[in-house]
């Protein structure tokens, strides 16, 4: 088996396997090069970026349980200048396979359009993801991708702010998560990510506090991988449209669940963080299962699931 067997194109956007390191977990990049090869997996999806720098939450920011991690850092980010004057030449100087998507937040609806125009003109940039799970502070916190006309205006701005692609992130709280992605594609996306993290709450029970600083938090870990694999399938139903599955990998046949739901890219967060190396490790760990199981092409599987009634 080769590697162009793994090999992905994904909403125009060729990858040499589908496996991206997740929104959050990578920063910028930098930071993970000196530990593995950032060029040996698909892609990876930066630290998020806004308008303004954002300082986070309070700490603590994470905390560890037996069935995965909470955290909630904030979106802690320099801000769109500096990410562009320091980060994004450092990616396109340094990566030569990998593709990088901009993970994207805002406050209000017209933000992410800021973001995605200032860093547009950058040849790191391969496409945006607009983390559509944050509040709209316009719309009492609720978020914009639980507001279909916020959900709408957000991906509309940012379409006419760039011709790359834009995948849109969606919560995995959602009452319907196929309509959301339906409205996203309608308003102009070109793919869709899911999931983000399940909200929760960590006690410490000497303290009888929250464990996290911010109080409640993001889940995320082994037990996201159904829930991402039942949003993967939904969202795969619903639109004809490349899904980005994410959460709870951390084995190939992770990943290949996620295929057969109907993934074209899965992404890494919990499981890199914790094992840095292990993202490259699933490149081989997969190559290997397609050859023991004589298939000669990933996408082959893609959206295969047998579904008895």
């Amino acid at each position: 088996m080769t590697a162009s067997a793994l090999a992905v194109t994904a909403a125009g956007i060729e990858f040499q396997n589908p496996v991206l390191l997740a929104a959050g977990t990578v920063a910028y990049g930098r930071e993970l090069a000196r530990v593995i090869d950032l060029d040996a997996l698909g892609g990876l999806i930066t630290k998020a970026v806004s308008v303004e720098r954002r300082h986070g939450a309070r700490a603590p920011r994470v905390a560890e349980f037996e069935g995965g991690m909470i955290n909630a850092v904030g979106l802690a980010n320099p801000g769109v200048e500096e990410v562009k004057a320091e980060h994004l030449p450092w990616l396109a100087t340094n990566l030569r396979r990998a593709r990088v998507l901009v993970n994207v937040v805002g406050n209000q609806v017209e933000e992410f359009a800021t973001v995605v125009s200032m860093l547009d003109d950058s040849p790191a940039v391969s496409g945006y993801e607009l983390n559509v799970s944050c509040p709209n502070v316009r719309a009492g916190g609720l978020e914009f991708g639980a507001d279909p006309k916020s959900l709408t205006d957000v991906v509309s701005r940012a379409r006419k702010a760039t011709r790359r692609p834009i995948f849109v992130k969606l919560s995995p709280t959602l009452q319907d998560i196929g309509r959301s992605a339906q409205t996203a594609a309608d308003a102009g996306a070109d793919g869709i990510s899911v999931v983000n993290t399940l909200p929760g709450l960590l006690i410490d029970v000497d303290t009888r506090k929250p464990a996290l600083g911010f109080g409640t938090g993001g889940v995320s870990g082994p037990g996201l991988l159904p829930v991402g694999v039942l949003a993967t399938h939904k969202v795969a139903k619903a639109v004809r449209l490349p899904v980005i599955g994410v959460g709870g990998i951390s084995a190939a046949t992770d990943i290949v669940q996620y295929v057969i739901a109907g993934a074209s890219l899965v992404a890494i967060g919990t499981a890199a963080m914790q094992q840095p190396r292990l993202p490259g490790k699933l490149v081989a760990e997969l190559e290997r299962w397609c050859k023991e199981k004589g298939v000669t092409s990933l996408s082959d599987l893609r959206g295969s699931l047998q579904w008895e009634n």
